[in-house]
Formats: C-alpha cells, sequence, structure tokens
C-alpha cells in the first residue's frame, strides 16, 4: 500500500503558498501561474495559518460583490485546514478527501508542510496501484 509520500516523491512537493495580507487577486494569479486549484496562506513564520481555494472565491468573493484586488486573503480564506501526516496511505487520503469534501490537502512531515496533494493526484495514484495489482493478479491466475 502506497503512502501520499510515495506520491509527493513521484509527482513533486512544490508548495505555493501566500500571506494573509495578500490580495485574493494575488493569491489567484499564483494559482493561475502555477496552473492549481489552491494555495496554501501561510504566516509570518512559515506556519500554516489557512488554505485558499477557488471554491473559496467563488462563494466568498464572487457571490458576494467584493473584488479580489480589495479584498485579503485573511478575509476569505479557510481557516481550519485538515492535513495528514505524509505516512498516510493514499487510500486513507482519498476517503478522508471524498468523506470532508475537499479536494487538497497539506502533508505534513517533520513539523511542517511537505506538499500538498489534490484529489486528481490521489485518484491517478489508485488507478495506476490497482492496474498494477490487477496485472499481478491475471499473471497469477494464468501461470506465467
Amino acid at each position: 500500500m502506497k503512502t501520499v509520500q510515495d506520491l509527493l516523491q513521484a509527482k513533486g512537493s512544490d508548495v505555493y503558498s501566500v500571506r494573509p495580507d495578500a490580495s485574493v487577486y494575488e493569491a489567484l494569479t499564483l494559482m493561475a501561474e502555477r496552473n492549481v486549484g489552491a494555495v496554501l496562506v501561510m504566516d509570518e513564520q512559515g506556519r500554516l495559518a489557512g488554505i485558499l481555494s477557488e471554491r473559496d472565491y467563488a462563494r466568498k468573493v464572487v457571490l458576494k460583490g467584493q473584488t479580489s484586488r480589495d479584498t485579503p486573503v485573511r478575509n476569505i480564506m479557510t481557516e481550519a485546514v485538515l492535513c495528514v501526516p505524509a505516512g498516510t496511505s493514499i487510500e486513507s487520503c482519498m476517503a478522508v478527501m471524498t468523506e470532508r469534501r475537499i479536494r487538497h490537502l497539506p502533508i505534513i512531515g517533520d513539523g511542517r508542510v511537505i506538499g500538498v496533494v489534490s484529489i486528481g493526484d490521489v485518484g491517478k495514484a489508485l488507478i495506476a496501484e490497482q492496474g498494477h495489482v490487477i496485472s499481478q493478479l491475471e499473471q497469477y491466475i494464468c501461470g506465467r
């Protein structure tokens, strides 16, 4: 059973973040440049303060008639960020993400954020792992 640490080693562990006082526009620009659906919000000491997703923007800026250039990230970020340790299985991550209806999951190692996985990353890894198991079972059944 693969862990989320294995997934990070395969996909990379880049962490994109903004400060709480950054404008939502700055955060959206970073998300567009990096082709990601969320960025972490890190305080001045480098600690995780929240997460800002496209969903936060749509629901808390657009629908409320605010502007992204004038709204600070701290006003719309999700503060209660669910994180998992690097040794967590990919299957457990999928279960947590599905149950909690979240699409981005920060990974913690050595007391700090070491990466972020998306629901797409986790789904892709699960499909690959299941394909490998199916192939092994076929070889076993056919006696190859």
